[in-house]
C-alpha cells in the first residue's frame, strides 16, 4: 500500500518501513533517519532524561514539529506549548 510522507510529500511503500513507530507520522524510511538523527542532536543539546515524562513531552513537540514542518517556531520559542 502507498502513502505519503508528511515530511516530504513523496510516495513510499509502506511495506519498506522497517519501525513501526514511524507510522505515528507516515514518513518515508529517509526522513524518518533524519528525525531519529535530529532527536539524538535535540536530546543531547537540552540534555533531556527519557526517564522524566516533562522531557519526553518536549521531545514530542520537537517531534511535531519536525514532521509538521514547524520546527523554526519552536526553536525561537521552546517555552511555547
Amino acid at each position: 500500500m502507498s502513502k505519503t510522507c508528511l515530511r516530504c510529500t513523496k510516495e513510499f511503500d509502506e511495506s519498506t518501513v522497517e519501525d513501526p513507530s514511524s507510522q505515528k507520522y507516515p514518513s518515508c524510511p529517509e526522513c524518518w533517519k533524519e528525525w531519529t538523527t535530529y532527536a539524538v542532536m535535540v536530546m543531547n543539546e537540552m540534555r533531556l532524561d527519557m526517564s522524566l515524562p516533562e522531557h519526553r513531552k518536549a521531545l514530542k513537540k520537537y517531534e511535531k514539529g519536525f514532521f509538521e514542518k514547524t520546527i523554526g517556531e519552536i526553536e525561537k520559542n521552546p517555552e511555547n506549548k
